[in-house]
């Protein structure tokens, strides 16, 4: 692998939870194209792409910065679920399912953030 993102098993994970809110976000109304959905998938890309950032040829203060970022992100997409759950749009057990994940995801966030 070229770019030391890359071999990050947070990157990765950010990465495969992208994709699902992808998905997810393909079942929401169309009405909601230009307002939660654009919000919810912007916030999940923000997250893989904070942590890529971050990662390479920076200092390890940016890197914590950047970490940060993505820390928030996340938080953003866990509102989202929140949202979409209240309009319906979203069932409790998918939502539960994503907010675990999440939830994981939050906590490796936050340890490398230590760890630096």
């Amino acid at each position: 692998m070229a770019f030391r993102f890359e071999d990050l098993q947070i990157w990765q994970r950010a990465l495969e939870l992208d994709e699902k809110i992808n998905q997810l976000t393909k079942t929401f109304p169309k009405d909601e194209l230009f307002v939660l959905n654009s919000q919810i998938r912007r916030a999940a890309d923000s997250v893989v792409l904070n942590i890529a950032e971050g990662s390479t040829g920076q200092t390890k203060a940016v890197f914590k910065l950047f970490l940060s970022y993505a820390l928030r992100s996340a938080i953003e997409v866990v509102s989202c679920l929140f949202i979409a759950r209240k309009r319906g749009y979203i069932s409790d057990e998918k939502f539960k399912t994503l907010y675990d994940e999440y939830e994981a995801l939050v906590k490796m966030i936050t340890a490398l953030k230590k760890s630096i």
